[in-house]
């Protein structure tokens, strides 16, 4: 049997990972609860969803650096220390060469 709480939730169901943590970077604490009231996702808390989403620097290209540049006015100290971290990860790495794992 199917649980409501379980299905994905409108625009969430896209395989892209990198544009649902782009995504995830941009929400504020009162877009997160309403997209989640109601999801086991809302139990993994903001914080902890957000600081990975920034972890894009292992995975992210430099289309994703300017959301990466905006979360380092992120309201979470811990976010914006790795969204840092994962702009200079993604900058130095030369332009033409992609993540291993894309």
């Amino acid at each position: 049997m199917r649980q409501p709480a379980f299905a994905a939730r409108e625009g969430w169901d896209s395989t892209d990972a990198r544009a649902r943590a782009r995504a995830l970077l941009a929400m504020s604490v009162t877009e997160f609860r309403q997209q989640f009231k109601g999801s086991p996702m809302k139990r993994a808390n903001r914080r902890g969803l957000t600081r990975s989403a920034a972890v894009l620097g292992n995975v992210g290209t430099r289309d994703d650096v300017p959301a990466l540049e905006a979360a380092l006015a992120h309201d979470e100290p811990l976010v914006r220390e790795h969204a840092a971290w994962a702009i200079a990860r993604i900058k130095r790495r030369p332009a033409d060469l992609a993540p291993r794992w894309t």
